[in-house]
């Protein structure tokens, strides 16, 4: 197994004036998350990460990306998993997908305070390369029912030039009480060309996470919010 502290220091050897995406990738680990869900996430996030059509996204341009990954509950519960690391050879996105898929939940017992998560994001993002786009990948099951929400955080932190997209994970125990899908629409996506993904389950999330992923370190132009939804793939 590769150790964290020479992997990172390996990837640090771009440049950091010559990287094309900073990406955050937030996990939501919040007491409506199961141990079997949570592991469906890891698992699902590792193989996105590992899956031919991502890697080839990913390497596709001359600069590389630029990845940090944190898992996210309560309102003081945001655990990093990664440092910033820049993703340049097949063997980096290898090392990544092991960490996450070796990684292991900090916490099961927090609600689902989405506005901390973001301005965790957001802070974190200050110390990304300087990349010629930023985005905030954040996943998950719920609304937001602690602490402040999502458009409190995109007034308090520098959201300037970011792009926020959701992964929407349908099928939880609470999706008869709210649309989770317009709650992600209306109120967390942010900023150009903001969408939302949509898993069918926690089953469904590896397949949601790579499409997802695959847009992100694709786009090549910014347009209008977009809702995705899914497809076979």
């Amino acid at each position: 197994m590769v150790k964290t502290a020479a992997f990172i220091a390996c990837l640090w050897a771009a440049p950091a004036d010559a990287c094309r995406l900073a990406l955050v990738l937030a996990m939501d680990v919040s007491s409506s998350v199961n141990a079997e869900e949570d592991r469906l996430q890891r698992d699902g996030l590792a193989a996105a990460l590992q899956a031919p059509d991502v890697q080839a996204a990913f390497l596709s341009g001359p600069d590389p990306v630029a990845v940090f990954v944190f898992e996210w509950s309560g309102r003081y519960n945001q655990t990093d998993l990664t440092d910033w690391v820049l993703i340049e050879t097949p063997t980096d996105l290898r090392a990544l997908s092991e960490m996450i898929a070796t990684s292991t939940r900090s916490q099961d017992d927090f609600p689902t305070a989405m506005g901390y998560a973001l301005g965790h994001a957001a802070v974190r993002l200050r110390a990304a390369p300087g990349c010629a786009k930023r985005t905030i990948d954040i996943s998950g099951d719920g609304e937001n029912n602690d602490g402040f929400g999502p458009q409190s955080a995109y007034d308090a932190f520098d959201f300037a030039d970011v792009t926020v997209n959701g992964l929407v994970i349908n099928g939880a125990e609470f999706e008869a009480e709210t649309d989770l899908v317009s709650f992600y629409r209306d109120h967390v996506i942010h900023g150009p060309g903001a969408f939302v993904e949509i898993a069918d389950g926690f089953d469904d999330y590896e397949r949601a996470m790579r499409r997802k992923l695959i847009r992100e370190i694709t786009a090549q132009v910014i347009g209008v919010l977009t809702t995705m939804e899914p497809s076979e793939g």
